[in-house]
């Protein structure tokens, strides 16, 4: 994932271009790459498109958005009487500058936190 989020967003990539690119860091397979990469398309985490006799790839989300639906899906596991101190826990281990984004975040929201 990290070598289709490195690229803009339309950039689609073939399973050579990714194996290139993973293979340059470490040693790993191109069936292995290949078999990956099918796997994420199965479960719509990657966008697979056909290119002649080939696939070509490109991120389904970017990566601040697939780690939001996989904290919304944490939060929806513990329960809703859990939730607001799972919250509570995560925000209290946040960096100063963590907290201002999500500051900022939510006064961007209609209504929330002193948004309009």
């Amino acid at each position: 994932m990290d070598v289709l989020w490195s690229q803009a967003a339309d950039v689609t990539l073939t399973v050579r271009d990714v194996h290139a690119e993973v293979s340059a860091r470490r040693e790993v397979a191109y069936t292995t790459v290949m078999t990956v990469m099918d796997r994420l398309a199965r479960k719509d985490l990657v966008v697979q498109e056909r290119d002649g006799r080939a696939y070509r790839y490109r991120a389904g989300a970017s990566r601040g958005e697939m780690t939001a639906a996989l904290m919304r899906g944490a939060l929806e596991d513990i329960g809703q009487q859990d939730r607001a101190g799972a919250l509570v826990a995560f925000v209290g281990d946040a960096s100063a500058e963590e907290l201002d984004a999500l500051r900022a975040a939510l006064a961007r929201i209609p209504g929330e936190a002193g948004g309009s």
